[in-house]
């Protein structure tokens, strides 16, 4: 990567975006049948997001049993690579729904408790931690200043000098983030983040006594076969993945190669579209998580700094849509976009990958991918 300067928004992006509140009203209903014309309309949106600017883009749709997976652009450009529906995305943000299920399994067993306090699992990391709980870092009421979104650029120093292996520890981006006077006071508002999902997954290691990677390998990806879902500490993505771009000029740049420890448990899985869909209806179908857990998850405050109606609950976000409330996440970092909507209890889902920056005319391209992928093909 030629530019450091390129990543510095980019890095910013791990809160969930408001396009996923796009008005999409006056999405075509596909007949039904063998659906073809939703799917021809699907490719062409998807088509029409990579004429716009994007490098490539996956869109997997799964209606009950019948799953579509779509393909458009490159995964990448040197050597050019058609992109693959199995490729490996970052999805930063989507990686809170892992997390956040992985802390209710422990309440579940006992092993936490939702009123626990941060002072009890992590004392003295956090000046006013007696006073914030577990269930306030999972839906992000704790008032914490986020070290990321808030506009402190100590994390970002390192990468705009070009050291983009450069390793936080957890504890750091903490540091960086008491550091800071807090936002309100502990269930007085709600903010975006990633602090408070760095604490959960400290708190996740104390309380099990395992690193978070075993802890989310051993309980969410073994368990639902997630063949291409890791928890990445390397700069270098393994295995079949997309190369993920950014614009340097009018130029794309590679920026793949950059150390995932700045999202830790706020952001740093790899994953596929097919893995992304696996997992949420897992989570959704109750496979996951015990009735009243799944239901505490899905309780919900007003996250309305994100945009009109939408609702946050404990890892999940809901999004009032014209076809339907979608529950889900969505996740942005350097290089890579990601989007994984479902309905309620998971059987209607679209996951839809993007391996680059977009102008305005490609958000607004992503806009109808979205339109299409979730209301435009429903039976």
């Amino acid at each position: 990567m030629r530019n450091a300067e390129l990543i510095t928004g980019r890095l910013r992006c791990l809160a969930l975006a408001t396009v996923v509140a796009v008005a999409l009203g006056g999405a075509a209903t596909a007949a039904p049948g063998r659906a073809a014309d939703g799917d021809a309309k699907l490719q062409h949106a998807l088509d029409q997001l990579v004429a716009a600017g994007a490098p490539g883009a996956i869109a997997l749709v799964r209606d009950r049993n019948r799953t579509v997976r779509l393909t458009s652009g490159d995964g990448n450009l040197k050597p050019r690579t058609p992109m693959r529906a199995t490729d490996r995305f970052r999805i930063a943000s989507v990686t809170k729904s892992f997390v956040a299920t992985l802390a209710l399994q422990l309440v579940g067993e006992r092993k936490l408790h939702l009123e626990d306090t941060v002072e009890r699992w992590l004392p003295g990391l956090v000046p006013n931690g007696r006073r914030i709980t577990v269930r306030q870092l999972l839906n992000m009421t704790s008032g914490l200043f986020d070290y990321l979104e808030d506009g402190d650029p100590t994390v970002l120093k390192p990468y705009l000098e070009g050291h983009f292996a450069y390793e936080w520890k957890p504890r750091q981006l903490v540091e960086i983030a008491v550091s800071h006077e807090p936002k309100f006071a502990p269930g007085g508002g709600w903010s975006y983040c990633n602090t408070c999902y760095v604490l959960l997954g400290l708190i996740i290691e104390a309380a099990s006594d395992h690193p978070l990677a075993s802890e989310l390998r051993r309980r969410i990806f073994v368990p639902l076969r997630l063949g291409g879902t890791t928890f990445d500490t390397k700069p270098r993505i393994a295995g079949r993945h997309a190369h993920g771009y950014e614009l340097e000029g009018k130029q794309l740049v590679d920026v793949s190669v950059l150390s995932p420890s700045f999202g830790w448990a706020a952001g740093a899985i790899v994953s596929t579209a097919g893995d992304l869909a696996r997992f949420y209806r897992a989570l959704l179908s109750g496979r996951l998580l015990r009735p009243g857990l799944l239901r505490a998850m899905e309780t919900t405050v007003d996250a309305g700094t994100l945009g009109a109606g939408i609702q946050y609950g404990l890892g999940l976000a809901s999004v009032p849509l014209p076809c339907g409330p979608v529950w889900g996440h969505q996740g942005g970092t350097a290089g890579y976009q990601t989007w994984a909507l479902n309905s309620k209890d998971g059987g209607r889902q679209i996951v839809v990958l993007v391996n680059g920056a977009l102008s305005n005319t490609g958000e607004k391209a992503l806009e109808r991918v979205l339109a299409t992928a979730y209301c435009g093909s429903r039976r």
